[in-house]
């Protein structure tokens, strides 16, 4: 499996993100005042769409996978791709949280730690549906990581019981629940040329 393994912060350096958005929270010491020549169109719209892979950890192929499906779909296509990849199995573990990363998160569903439905689910890029419910299986509720965790303010769309650790996607995301900027418009642009 192909992986994105550049340096994190000086990745947002470059996209113009802040680290929080990745789950880090440290600044980089290297913080040079550089001007930057204005971006073109197309360097706007190239810049936005990295920005989203790398936010949500998703290489080129997929990503144009998930354009297309969110182009099939009824609606703003722009709204319709970030919907898909909030849907993310990895992304809903992140947003529950109960990883502190992304990647993280990605880890965790890849060793199996979570039941979709009843079922075993260890694909991070399974896409969920309204209903799908989550459960941590009950020999990882033994395991440090989980053993730790706090109630933690959730999005909207998602429920979660901490006693029984079992959670439930009860809506689906909407534009508001984006808690990074993002112009999904020039992704659309982009795609569209």
């Amino acid at each position: 499996m192909a992986r994105d393994m550049s340096p994190i912060l000086k990745r947002c350096r470059a996209l113009g993100i802040e680290p929080q958005v990745m789950g880090i929270n440290k600044k980089s010491k290297r913080n040079p005042q550089r001007s930057r020549r204005k971006d073109s169109e197309y360097g706007r719209q190239l810049r936005e769409k990295q920005k989203v892979k790398f936010i949500y950890g998703v290489l080129e192929k997929q990503f144009r996978n998930l354009f297309n499906r969110a182009s099939r779909m009824s609606g703003v296509t722009g709204e319709n791709l970030l919907q898909l990849l909030e849907l993310r199995m990895d992304n809903v573990i992140y947003r529950l949280r109960l990883a502190d990363t992304r990647a993280q998160a990605r880890q965790y569903v890849s060793h199996s730690h979570f039941l979709v439905n009843g079922r075993r689910l260890n694909v991070p890029s399974a896409t969920l549906r309204v209903g799908d419910v989550i459960t941590l299986k009950e020999r990882s509720k033994k395991l440090e990581p989980f053993t730790e965790l706090d109630e933690a303010v959730i999005p909207e769309w998602l429920s979660m019981n901490w006693d029984t650790m079992e959670a439930k996607v009860v809506g689906l995301p909407s534009r508001e629940d984006i808690d990074f900027d993002v112009e999904e418009t020039l992704i659309v642009e982009l795609y569209s040329r």
